[in-house]
């Protein structure tokens, strides 16, 4: 009898939706032993790409606030399928999963779809992802989800090209090589070779074994955690909830409150996350056995 796999993700640039479907190519193999279905959500008004400036920052304030939107309804072969495993990618908006995402999770569709069934998460960042993966946890938790691993593809870049290079990807949707810039986002190389996590996956899945998937993925190179990013999204966490709120608040200031916060994110992007940096690597000595401690449950799957 088949088991059936549902391949479930929100993706503007194609990039997720390549990373999802290598990952899920091991399962696509195995077409006698197991039948994938992918469903791509869709929002009824969805946002443009690539991004005109100043709508991608005023996406802010609803983003980062976990603001729904309406979704288009999922299909009939998902909302009447009982699956045996999900897949489940999604991107990171401003340090917080998508609105199509958090959307989804908000529909009244998700609880039915996730309740009782092994979820495995698949980000593909820049590189802050792991803020937002706690977010998501909560969420599958409220619906009954059985969050089994996690997956977390990343810009090699340095922190500083790599915004350069989504900027110049999100608002001309150029993701190529041009100048002295790199190609954004997640490598072809890594992309491409995400068959390896499906692989593992897979194994886990017909050994029945869910307790020992995470560790054997970590092992493989699914999940790098860099401490430095940690702190900058704890930082960074707590500078969005005053500005979020404020520009929900004052309705009748956002645009001016929008042009300041743009102005503001790039100066702590290029100014006051060098300044923590200085200090990450100044009380290295001290803060060591915190950080590993910290490292080593970002990397697996337990909800604090």
């Amino acid at each position: 009898m088949q088991k059936n796999i549902l391949v479930l993700y929100y993706t503007q640039t194609g990039q997720l939706e390549d990373i999802v479907k290598n990952i899920a190519q091991p399962f696509e193999d195995k077409k006698d032993e197991f039948a994938v279905t992918y469903y791509n959500i869709k929002l009824k008004e969805d946002f443009p790409f690539p991004w005109p400036s100043d709508v991608f920052f005023n996406t802010f304030p609803e983003s980062y606030l976990q603001i729904p939107r309406e979704i288009v309804p999922p299909p009939e072969e998902v909302l009447n399928k009982k699956f045996d495993l999900i897949i489940f990618g999604y991107q990171v908006w401003y340090l917080t999963p998508s609105i199509p995402i958090i959307s989804f999770l908000k529909s009244g569709y998700a609880e039915n779809i996730l309740k009782d069934t092994p979820v495995v998460t698949v980000s593909g960042t820049r590189n802050m992802w792991m803020l937002s993966q706690e977010k998501l946890k909560v969420y599958l938790k409220n619906l009954n989800a059985k969050l089994v691993g996690n997956i977390a593809l990343v810009d090699r870049h340095d922190n500083y090209t790599s915004v350069l290079t989504i900027l110049r990807w999100l608002t001309t949707g150029k993701k190529e090589k041009s100048g002295l810039l790199p190609a954004a986002g997640i490598s072809d190389k890594e992309i491409s070779g995400a068959g390896k996590y499906g692989e593992i996956i897979k194994r886990h899945f017909e050994d029945n074994d869910w307790q020992n998937l995470q560790p054997d993925l970590v092992e493989n190179g699914a999940v790098e955690i860099r401490p430095f990013l940690v702190r900058v999204e704890k930082v960074g966490n707590k500078i969005f909830t005053v500005w979020s709120n404020l520009i929900i608040k004052k309705k009748e200031k956002r645009p001016l409150l929008i042009k300041f916060f743009k102005v503001y994110l790039m100066a702590a992007i290029w100014i006051i996350s060098p300044i923590v940096l200085v200090f990450h690597i100044l009380l290295a000595p001290i803060l060591r056995s915190k950080r590993q401690k910290q490292k080593k449950y970002l990397q697996g799957i337990n909800l604090k």
